[in-house]
């Protein structure tokens, strides 16, 4: 198949393009199974800790996930109005156009979500590795290697077939699901016993620091971090079946539910722990399990290890789709835009996150690195949704087939505004840094992508490096070709 598209191969019916292999179960699947991984088990120690009070820590809960369901509506007519793999970036690169759209992709690619990846990886290994060290920490090399293993794993099967990664995570969705399950249900034998102290209005509004409005607004930056991934079925919109229909259910049926099962999860973390406990703890769901399920507390490690295996899984394959479709529209390498002739599947850009998430994991401690992820994924949020009511500005007349009162983007941005601009304020270098990170992209867009005059010899190395990895399949049964836009 030639670059120029001109081959006689490259017709419909045999052009090389990714399947529509997802269905209603699978799609809530992918957004559930992004949306708890990690987050829910780190989380609550930050929200907590930044809230000052358990009654208002709930409540953040509550909210993050009432904010995460009007975003979640925005994306939903901006999933069926432009219908194109590659979520937040792909919207911004039609509205806002091409240096927009870029300073999002570089930051998802550069840090957000490999960091995010490392992050959940990382929670694995250690839930793994922690019943044989019981009375220590996890061994720093041990931890890396296991997290090495689960994500070279992890990326052969996404490699190999999307069936094979949606399978997983339905199946790993449900268990962490039933996880989560067995936690509510302990929390809810503990309330029925009485031992609900700590949820007592007289105690739950007790402050430990008169509370502020930066520091909610960082208790909201710390929950959004567990809620991220609400968005990421857009970022596979092409390979829904029937996504009118299945993206909006999917976006419906999954918010709502996370949410009850996030807030639940929390009331159940205080039918056992005064709060006190919980921020000792840096291992909240072994400590519920040590405390109420005695010599059965081995039950939670694997159940966060399960929880954190699928996570892993939908990030792959989410973020390895946002590479793809940052090819194709020529931001990145045009390499990333070739997929196998016969699996389907974006291999380079799937080796490249998987590259990427190592590099991070080999860096050193990550979890610093949360305030910068979600400041930027609250940001890219915040400059979607503003496209949605510029968008209905400048193409009133475009179909779409899903459209929202114009009062949920603006209550969405409302609050976006409010919770950045406090949270700027509160940790002006954590927050300052994720700006400049993402700013770093500005140079590099004029570069690589605006500058469309580059001398020859660039373009020939370009091509041959696309080439080189065109295989024979008489050699080996694979081909990778470029996928014609």
């Amino acid at each position: 198949m030639e670059l120029n598209g001109k081959d006689k191969s490259d017709s419909p019916s045999d052009r090389v393009t990714l399947k529509k292999e997802i269905g209603l179960l699978s799609a809530c699947a992918i957004i559930i199974g992004n949306i708890i991984g990690s987050g829910i088990f780190i989380s609550p120690k930050g929200v907590l800790e930044h809230a000052g009070s358990v009654g208002l820590s709930l409540i953040v809960w509550v909210c993050g996930g009432g904010i995460c369901a009007l975003g979640s509506m925005c994306y939903a007519e901006l999933g069926v109005t432009i219908p194109k793999s590659g979520g937040d970036y792909s919207y911004v690169t039609e509205i806002f156009g091409g240096l927009v759209g870029f300073l999002l992709l570089w930051s998802a690619v550069l840090i957000m979500y490999p960091t995010t990846l490392a992050v959940i990886a990382l929670t694995f290994s250690n839930y793994v590795l922690q019943p044989a060290f019981q009375n220590c920490v996890p061994p720093y090399l041990a931890t890396r290697l296991l997290s090495t293993i689960c994500i070279l794993f992890l990326t052969w099967v996404n490699c190999s077939s999307v069936r094979w990664a949606t399978r997983i995570q339905d199946v790993f969705t449900v268990a962490k699901l039933l996880a989560l399950g067995l936690i509510i249900a302990v929390g809810l034998v503990q309330i029925c016993r009485g031992h609900y102290d700590a949820l007592r209005p007289s105690q739950a509004f007790e402050f430990t620091r008169d509370p502020s409005v930066g520091q909610i607004a960082l208790a909201f930056l710390q929950a959004s971090f567990a809620f991220s991934g609400w968005n990421f079925l857009n970022y596979v919109t092409e390979e829904v079946v029937e996504p009118r229909k299945n993206l909006p259910r999917a976006i419906y049926i999954s918010i709502p539910l996370v949410t009850l099962v996030y807030t639940l999860t929390n009331i159940a973390y205080f039918s056992s722990m005064t709060p006190e406990e919980l921020l000792a703890s840096n291992a909240v769901a072994v400590t519920f399990g040590e405390k109420l399920l005695g010599v059965f507390s081995w039950v939670m490690p694997i159940s966060v290890a399960l929880s954190t295996f699928g996570g892993i899984n939908g990030y792959l394959f989410t973020s390895s789709r946002l590479c793809f479709s940052g090819a194709r529209e020529g931001h990145l390498p045009y390499l990333l835009a070739m997929i196998h002739l016969k699996n389907c599947t974006p291999i380079p850009a799937l080796l490249v996150c998987c590259g990427a998430t190592i590099v991070i994991l080999c860096i050193g401690e990550t979890h610093n690195l949360i305030n910068y992820v979600s400041f930027i994924n609250f940001l890219s949020y915040g400059v979607t949704i503003a496209g949605l009511l510029y968008y209905r500005w400048k193409r009133p007349n475009l179909l779409r087939p899903i459209k929202v009162s114009v009062l949920v983007p603006i209550s969405y941005l409302v609050f976006w505004a409010v919770l950045l601009g406090f949270s700027l304020y509160s940790e002006p270098v954590v927050c300052g840094m994720g700006i400049v990170i993402m700013l770093t992209g500005v140079p590099v867009y004029f570069v690589g992508v605006h500058w469309k005059n580059k001398p020859r010899c660039v373009y020939r190395v370009v091509v041959r490096a696309t080439y080189s990895l065109r295989i024979d399949t008489d050699k080996n049964d694979m081909l990778l070709s470029l996928y014609q836009h």
